[in-house]
């Protein structure tokens, strides 16, 4: 325990929100046309998802992106098709995306919930409204929900400013980063929340075979 008195740390806030709106401006999500065509062996698809993800992981250069073990779980989970002669097809990678956006997020069985029925149905398939479609749609929205959020951020960020304006001077910078912290992950903590509703809800409906998700008798 520290000393009473003792001040807790210092933290260099004028940049921080500078550098937090920078790294903002720099994500890009990986547009479907960067995506082989061609079907890959596993080594590739390991290696082609760490170059286009390997900025976003907390310590890029340790981390790593998405392994073979990573993989072969997904499909044993069902969560991604079984490859053809050990390759996986563009629908396999653009799939392997999703996972790796849910899975800082949700369980293994909620990502299961929300992808089943996508793959169920648009899969492999030949007609023009495909899991290609799905994913440019979904990802368009990215730039307009990044400016949103940068908006979100700074608002955030002067709520915690404006916080222990009757601390000690020297823990106060510390205190409001506290507070900052707090406003961030109550944020996220409440999205979590509403997502996993959303989640039983689906696998609810499809249980019952409820809805839009029963299927047709043959």
């Amino acid at each position: 325990m520290p000393k009473k008195g003792a001040k807790i740390m210092t933290i260099d806030t004028e940049n921080l929100l500078h550098s937090i709106l920078e790294g903002l401006d720099k994500l890009e999500y990986v547009k479907s046309a960067d995506i082989p065509n061609i079907d890959l062996y596993m080594d590739q698809v390991t290696t082609f998802m760490d170059n286009r993800l390997r900025n976003l992981a907390r310590n890029p250069g340790v981390d790593k992106v998405m392994t073979k073990t990573m993989i072969n779980n997904y499909a044993k989970n069902d969560l991604l098709p079984p490859p053809v002669k050990k390759k996986y097809s563009k629908e396999h990678v653009l799939l392997l995306f999703f996972i790796y956006y849910y899975k800082n997020v949700l369980s293994i069985s909620d990502i299961q919930t929300l992808l089943n029925p996508i793959t169920e149905k648009y899969f492999q398939n030949d007609k023009e409204f495909s899991l290609e479609k799905i994913y440019q749609e979904v990802f368009s929205m990215e730039k307009d929900e990044i400016e949103a959020l940068k908006r979100d951020v700074e608002d955030k960020f002067a709520k915690a400013q404006s916080t222990f304006d009757q601390a000690e001077e020297e823990d106060q910078e510390f205190l409001q980063i506290f507070a900052f912290i707090c406003l961030l992950s109550y944020d996220v903590y409440i999205k979590k929340m509403i997502i996993e509703k959303m989640v039983d809800d689906i696998s609810e409906r499809r249980k019952s075979g409820d809805g839009k998700n029963k299927e047709p008798k043959k």
